[in-house]
């Protein structure tokens, strides 16, 4: 199967604007944008026939060119990531399927990426896959004290038996009332924000006006299941890795720590 990842980016942020030209330090003290950051994830990412920018920024478009990357030019009329996506993937040409690896995500480890690929050729049934991760209680009382904070994090997902996706939000979900220690495992899964495509269903997406749960949510995903569409949820391994997205200025902090605890650099 041919495979192309696009990495979606907009300088027009409205929580936080020019959020892909922030610097982050690793572990040595090396500082890259966050863009440079997704890039570098995305190209390790094995069985990968091409990887992409897309954005509608000069400024970004300068950048991600200064480090090698191959940038696509998309319109400022999109709404979200998928959209966007669904542009470039009419510019690049006919592949098996479109992978979505968002911006935001520089810690995104190339085997989320690789297990989706898999559970989307897997899965006849659907169209659109993306990952979870169980999270443990370090993560799940992050999530919480975003929420204390009023700063808005991580999403949450909820899938039935067969891994087919219930719901998508922002808030915690499911509802448990347990505290959990920094090591344990908790009920709840971090949805990651990476997603594979079948072409047929960008098209699709492309058409439809976003409905009444996108727009309260903010979560692009879930245009798809408003259109009686299956999503696949990916259960995905930490293998001892950390994961978090930048949503918030608050969040560079976050990353970096992270980074210098595994030694990324």
């Amino acid at each position: 199967m041919s495979v192309a990842i696009i990495i979606p980016a907009r300088f027009a942020s409205s929580r936080y604007p020019g959020k892909p030209l922030v610097h982050l330090k690793g572990a040595d003290g090396t500082s890259k944008s966050l863009i440079e950051r997704s890039w570098q994830a995305a190209m390790a990412v094995k069985g990968v026939d091409r990887v992409v920018v897309a954005t509608d920024d000069d400024r970004i478009k300068s950048t991600a060119g200064g480090f090698g990357a191959e940038v696509v030019m998309t319109s400022s009329g999109c709404l979200n990531g998928t959209e966007r996506c669904a542009e470039a993937a009419q510019i690049i040409g006919d592949y098996d399927v479109i992978v979505n690896l968002q911006g935001d995500a520089p810690l995104t480890p190339a085997w989320f990426v690789e297990d989706l690929i898999d559970g989307l050729t897997d899965d006849k049934t659907v169209s659109i896959a993306t990952p979870v991760l169980q999270c443990d209680g370090r993560a799940l009382n992050g999530f919480l004290e975003d929420r204390r904070e009023g700063r808005v994090g991580g999403t949450t997902a909820v899938f039935d038996r067969k891994n087919h996706a219930l719901y998508f939000s922002k808030e915690v979900i499911p509802f448990t009332s347990t505290t959990y220690a920094d090591d344990e495992i908790t009920p709840v899964f971090h949805h990651v924000g990476v997603y594979a495509y079948r072409p047929s269903a960008l098209l699709e997406y492309s058409q439809w006006s976003a409905g009444p749960l996108e727009t309260l949510e903010g979560l692009e995903q879930l245009r798809f299941m408003e259109n009686g569409h299956k999503v696949l949820c990916v259960q995905v391994e930490a293998r001892g890795r950390q994961f978090w997205e930048l949503n918030n200025p608050e969040d560079v902090e976050r990353l970096e720590s992270m980074m210098a605890e595994m030694g990324i650099s």
